[in-house]
């Protein structure tokens, strides 16, 4: 699997496809880009080169935790230095969930690196910010406090990041709890200081600023409210909404493996989006 270090993490990449337009997906949740290799397949069938890479502290690259802004922005500024360095700008970012977040930053942050944006399951709304926050810290701080950093690192969602790269223990074991456990507190607290908005993290405003084209395909569970995609739709000027031939559901979360029979429409979706808007 490629590597390549980038602003001092090593992280994993690989790019599907050997000809044509270039685009990302970024995955959701702290899970590895691998759930969206059948999809990025589809694309380069349909004539794109598709980027998938593990963000720091997620799937198999490297552990490095900070807490001086959002994840989300961290994610975005690797993803820029990522296709500098592979010599693809600007290009389509796209992602789900924590990924559509981290595609929205990238285009705050970084508007001269975008084509244009393919967002999938955008998250917001009350359910979400009472959800998310215990998913990505609050269980972690408790395991530290409880157990220390081999607690931590005996819970599954850490022991995946060390199986996929051994050289996470050492630097998860290298934290003091107190660090661990500061981090996680104040990234938990930037996370829920952007609960409000329409997507968190990021403003009515900052989405009305958005000016490159944009396609949102809605989700159908709870924290990826079909409701916050059409939204979202409403705030960014000029913006696509593609809604699929599903029903909303009363499930908190679903797994986006269990989409797998809208990937072809997703992929002509996202294919037809990018051809028009390919100069």
């Amino acid at each position: 699997m490629p590597i390549k270090n980038i602003r001092g993490v090593n992280l994993r990449y690989e790019v599907v496809g050997d000809e044509g337009p270039f685009a990302t997906l970024i995955t959701g949740g702290r899970r590895g880009y691998d759930e969206f290799l059948p999809l990025a397949g589809k694309l380069a069938d349909r004539g794109y080169r598709v980027l998938l890479h593990d963000r720091r502290n997620t799937g198999a690259s490297d552990i490095l935790m900070s807490a001086d802004e959002v994840e989300e922005a961290v994610w975005a500024d690797d993803l820029r230095v990522l296709l500098d360095e592979l010599g693809e700008v600007p290009a389509f970012i796209g992602g789900s969930s924590s990924g559509a977040r981290t595609a929205l930053f990238f285009a705050l942050r970084h508007p001269d690196a975008v084509r244009g944006l393919l967002l999938l399951r955008v998250t917001g709304g009350a359910f979400a910010a009472g959800r998310l926050p215990e998913n990505y810290y609050d269980q972690f701080i408790r395991a530290a406090r409880s157990g220390g950093m081999e607690a931590v690192c005996a819970t599954p969602e850490y022991g995946e990041r060390i199986a996929a790269n051994a050289g996470n223990l050492e630097r998860l074991m290298a934290m003091s709890v107190e660090d661990f456990i500061d981090i996680q507190t104040r990234l938990r607290d930037l996370f829920m200081a952007g609960a409000d908005l329409p997507v968190f993290g990021v403003s009515e405003a900052e989405l009305n600023s958005i000016g490159k084209p944009v396609v949102i395909i809605p989700g159908n569970d709870r924290v990826h409210d079909s409701n916050v995609g059409r939204t979202v739709h409403a705030m960014i000027p000029g913006s696509e909404l593609h809604q699929l031939p599903i029903e909303d559901s009363d499930e908190p979360v679903i797994p986006f493996t269990e989409w797998g029979a809208y990937e072809a429409e997703i992929a002509d979706t996202f294919a037809d989006f990018m051809r028009r808007h390919t100069r």
